[in-house]
């Protein structure tokens, strides 16, 4: 029996799901090539902050026994070659390769940043952020940046540990929030005592060693800076002479294969597919893993792979241990006014951390097993929409 050798770049909730997907075949060989020896819950790095949890999983819990981990960086795809070049200096050969790189902390855009802030995308960059605080009195300033996600369940972690901490939004807190949902945000750190700066001057212009600078010219005292907002890719597709996005994301069709080569395909947040990429979270990318597998599964078969189809139904974020926010959304990614809050949405933000990591673990055992909710009709009329707008009219 001939193996196809299928390589995995990347080992978090995309890849992981991807490569366990891809053992259903018995001629399938999968190896994920992975820089750490632990699974990241990208979903709890601010608990890593705050010392409320770990943010590891070993990978015999999430990844099937029949996937080889590789510890090492890709620092160049041969696509020609169909070959990876590894950190440590080695090649792999591969016949299908899953791009699943993921996304991390991204270039810093205002001055100070580089030097004097803490960013909380990584592991280690978490790791070092909770030495920090390990390090500063507990009554000292603590600024967050960032109004979506990462900043407030960040501030949050903080403030229900004692800090002091002041959350800077940009424009306004919790954009994907339903309004009502977003005044029961507010009053949640109200209670813990997070100070929100938010509006069309909270940006922020400069960060110092203690102290952010706003564009309305004030200047906030910090003797700990987060910075959480925005995102960045690696930059190996680039690098590799793929088509990417503006962001750096590898370009794909609706499938999730490269436009330039049908043996790659990508998922999770490193994907664009047909430039119009999902809404980045755990669950859109273990889906976007899944579907990925099932394009190198059909093409190994000689079948003609699926487009994706795939909806983004809620977002969850923890106010500190003792509550959260479920907030529901419609399938065009709008919120809806329907939300559950206090212990309940704490409850449902625990579920679904929990959910991520069994949905891979029961993947392992059976794959094929795991099944996302449908778009339906929303992603087809974006695209043609996109169509007709870039497309003229004779």
């Amino acid at each position: 029996m001939t193996n196809n050798e299928v390589l995995v770049i990347g080992g978090g909730y995309a890849g992981v799901m991807a490569a366990n997907r891809l053992t259903q075949r018995d001629d399938v060989r999968v190896t994920v090539i992975n820089p750490r020896q632990v699974f990241v819950p990208r979903l709890r790095l601010h608990q890593l902050v705050g010392a409320t949890h770990d943010a590891v999983v070993d990978y015999p819990h999430v990844l099937s026994d029949k996937v080889r981990l590789v510890v090492d960086s890709v620092t160049r795809i041969d696509a020609a070659g169909r070959t990876v070049q590894l950190a440590g200096g080695d090649s792999i050969g591969y016949d299908y390769l899953v791009y699943a790189v993921g996304s991390g902390i991204p270039a810093p855009q205002v001055p100070g940043a580089a030097e004097f802030a803490y960013p909380v995308a990584t592991l280690e960059a978490a790791q070092r952020l909770r030495s920090a605080l390990f390090d500063t009195p507990s009554s000292a300033a603590v600024t967050v940046i960032g109004g979506g996600p990462t900043g407030i369940e960040t501030a949050a972690e903080l403030a229900g540990q004692g800090r002091a901490v002041t959350l800077v939004c940009g424009s306004v807190l919790g954009p994907y929030l339903h309004p009502k949902a977003r005044r029961t945000a507010h009053k949640y750190l109200a209670k813990l005592g997070v100070k929100v700066v938010e509006g069309s001057d909270a940006t922020v212009t400069a960060i110092g060693r203690d102290a952010v600078v706003l564009g309305d010219g004030r200047t906030l005292a910090s003797a700990v800076t987060i910075w959480a907002a925005g995102f960045g890719v690696p930059d190996l597709a680039a690098r590799s002479g793929l088509s990417v996005d503006a962001a750096g994301r590898l370009l794909t069709d609706e499938t999730l294969t490269s436009v330039d080569d049908e043996r790659i395909v990508a998922a999770g947040d490193s994907s664009a597919p047909s430039d119009l990429p999902f809404r980045m979270s755990a669950y859109t990318a273990y889906c976007l893993g899944a579907h990925a597998a099932d394009t190198v599964l059909h093409r190994i078969a000689g079948e003609q792979p699926a487009a994706i189809d795939l909806a983004f139904p809620a977002m969850c974020l923890s106010f500190g241990r003792d509550a959260g926010i479920y907030q529901l959304g419609h399938k065009d990614e709008t919120a809806m006014r329907l939300y559950f809050g206090g212990f309940a949405g704490k409850k449902l933000k625990e579920f679904a951390c929990e959910a991520g990591i069994k949905h891979l673990a029961t993947e392992a055992r059976k794959p094929g097993s795991h099944h996302w909710f449908s778009d339906g009709k929303h992603r087809p009329a974006q695209l043609q929409a996109r169509h007709d707008h870039t497309v003229p009219v004779d």
